[in-house]
């Protein structure tokens, strides 16, 4: 593709790779003349798979790059599948719950997204989302598990770590037991997110796709009271840890003993399991997370009823009490909400679009302030949350004298963290409400328990699902006997070469001559480097002046105001449609992976780059060749692969 000097102002200087902010066109075009007036080097063209950072980004690992170019069509479906089954295949060979990700994953892999140097980054999770609604919509099932190897798995915990890694295991063809102390599985997913983030009928389809494969569950039943550490070790051959850290953080300041000062985990868990239907006139939330923006987005909705009875108090079902009854509601009215965060409102932890809505529905927001103590009444009841603007001095926090005030509130919620219940699992306990684990998820001095998921770290739940990869195939090779193998550095679901290759009809052979890539070899897949495991290719290495500017498409989202969120718990995100799915995906600058633009076969003055011909070689990444008797080092290939797939080398 030829680029014109409207293309040029269109990107804003992201350009040539040696084409700095701030020179005009004739500098441009004086760069353009020294690539076309290059002499011969003995270096000559090499095929490089890197990996992508929107890759490298993601905690699951998933293969982001790979399925964006099946949903663009520029990898091609096998064995008669759609292309929307082919890529949410893909997509699933890290993550098995693409509905419920795409809909509250923060998107670190948007972050890291090369396109942000040309205008805006590809919006992956729409693409994930639209994925992950289409194959529950399509029924898709994950299938059959491997063939059976005689080996049993205890998976403690029934949130996203152990269902991910049971889906993995059941692949391998290893028995999966589940045991949670919950009536349902889902975890963190069901019991701390709010429905209206994810629907309850999409989260509940994603786990049966995994228990479809063959995992028993043992629910309601709680490892080290209704059944022995050491009989679960007894009964099976590995152990995996996917404890999530359901269990809130107290306010650690004066009064926070009151009964209706609470913390996030019981209120959100009181709310998803249907117990809490209203609280008082007035929440204060303390945090600055996505957790708390759960709790007062929650009490928004809720709201208050009047005359309400002693029982009705909130404290008293948190307290699993008693359970509000929805037909003895006859009139809500709109609670008044605030939320208190230590950071201030531009650097709170939160998604910024959650932190937008929020304010939206009437959420007061204070930042830059910290809780000083709990006001109680006569009664020991909370009344109101003493807070003081403060300044660090070392690690210690000191109050600004003269800055303290009070805000009243009828119910109090702390959302400044998460721990682990380690009750009758003390002995697995770091004395930090954590566990510990090797650099392969592995329990110090216990070859068989592996852990996974916030009980090592509370983070997200991608970053479980990632862990429960990983820890799958570490026990994969302690059950085969294997010693477990130094993990790659970019540790992600790879796009595989040699795979498509042979998936293709293509047999596997590599061959190694003065004249690689010549038109002597047919069927070879040479001449391919796959640094995928070890290198992140910025967009330093890309040709950015290739990508006009194209606008971000963005999903709906319904934005509601203090009246209309009272009682509304709809999903407010609105997946992309088909045509504009498959448009975002054509965004993707497939970073480290060719996506057949020609520029290396139109550029090359010694028509020594070649398109393969499809029957030769009909696999992404193997669309051109080079013919290295022609082939003189000139570099230009390279240097207009928008990709960086195309690096100069053999002759290092």
């Amino acid at each position: 593709m030829a680029v014109t000097s409207k293309d040029v102002k269109k990107t804003e200087g992201q350009l040539w790779r040696r084409y700095k902010d701030g020179q005009d066109e004739s500098d441009y075009r004086s760069s353009q003349d020294k690539i076309f007036q290059a002499s011969w080097t003995h270096k000559c063209p090499e095929y490089v798979q890197s990996a992508p950072p929107c890759q490298g980004s993601c905690p699951a690992g998933e293969d982001i790059r790979s399925y964006l170019n099946i949903v663009r069509g520029i990898e091609k479906p096998t064995n008669g599948q759609s292309w929307q089954e082919y890529a949410w295949r893909r997509l699933t060979t890290a993550n098995p719950f693409p509905a419920v990700m795409g809909r509250v994953c923060p998107a670190p892999c948007e972050s890291g997204c090369n396109r942000n140097q040309v205008e805006e980054n590809v919006g992956i999770n729409s693409v994930e989302h639209f994925l992950g609604n289409w194959a529950l919509e399509n029924n898709m099932a994950f299938g059959e598990a491997g063939p059976a190897t005689g080996k049993k798995v205890a998976l403690i915990g029934g949130g996203p770590a152990s269902l991910a890694a049971a889906y993995q295991l059941r692949k391998m063809g290893h028995a999966c037991t589940i045991f949670d102390d919950h009536a349902e599985l889902g975890g963190m997913m069901r019991y701390g997110i709010p429905g209206f983030r994810t629907p309850r009928e999409v989260l509940d389809g994603e786990i049966k796709r995994i228990i479809d494969m063959g995992v028993e569950t043992r629910m309601n039943c709680r490892v080290g009271t209704d059944i022995s550490m050491a009989e679960i070790e007894k009964n099976y051959d590995a152990v995996l840890f996917g404890l999530g850290a359901q269990a809130g953080r107290a306010l650690p300041v004066d009064g926070a003993d009151a009964p209706n000062c609470v913390t996030a985990m019981s209120f959100l868990r009181a709310f998803n399991e249907g117990r809490l239907q209203h609280v008082g006139d007035k929440v204060v939330v303390i945090g600055g997370g996505d957790t708390s923006i759960d709790v007062a987005t929650v009490a928004r909705r809720l709201g208050k009823i009047t005359n309400a009875s002693e029982k009705d108090m909130p404290e008293h079902v948190l307290a699993g009490q008693a359970a509000h009854d929805v037909a003895e509601i006859a009139a809500r009215q709109g609670v008044d909400v605030v939320l208190i965060s230590r950071a201030t409102v531009e650097n709170m932890a939160a998604n910024k679009h959650e932190i937008d809505q929020a304010k939206a529905e009437g959420i007061e927001i204070i930042g830059g302030v910290t809780p000083v103590a709990v006001v109680k009444d006569a009664n020991g009841r909370a009344i109101a949350l003493r807070v003081a603007e403060f300044e660090m001095v070392g690690k210690e926090t000191k109050i600004k004298e003269g800055t303290e005030r009070d805000i009243s509130g009828s119910l109090i919620v702390s959302a400044i963290g998460q721990a682990v219940d380690f009750t009758g699992l003390e002995s697995f306990n770091n004395n930090n409400g954590l566990m510990k684990t090797d650099k392969n998820y592995r329990f110090p001095g216990k070859e068989n328990v592996f852990v996974a998921g916030d009980v090592i770290r509370p983070h997200l739940l991608t970053t479980a699902i990632g862990h429960a990869r990983i820890c799958a195939e570490g026990i994969d090779a302690f059950l085969k006997g294997e010693e477990a193998g130094k993990r790659p550095k970019v540790d992600v679901a790879h796009w595989d070469m040699v795979r498509k290759w042979t998936e293709s009809g293509h047999v596997y052979n590599e061959h190694h001559g003065q004249e690689w890539g010549t038109s002597e070899w047919k069927d070879v897949l040479h001449n391919f480097d796959d640094r995928s495991g070890r290198y992140i290719i910025p967009s330093t290495q890309l040709f950015l002046g290739h990508f006009a500017n194209t606008p971000r498409l963005k999903r709906d989202v319904t934005v509601l105001n203090a009246d209309s969120a009272l009682g509304n718990f709809e999903d407010r995100l609105h997946a992309l449609d088909e045509k504009q799915s498959v448009a975002e995906a054509k965004r993707c600058m497939s970073c480290g992976m060719c996506f057949e633009c020609d520029n290396c076969v139109i550029y090359c003055p010694q028509t020594a780059v070649f398109k393969v011909k499809k029957k030769d070689s009909p696999t992404t990444g193997r669309y051109v060749d080079t013919n290295y008797s022609r082939c003189i080092g000139c570099h230009i290939c390279a240097d207009v692969c928008p990709t960086g797939y195309i690096q100069m080398g053999m002759g290092d």
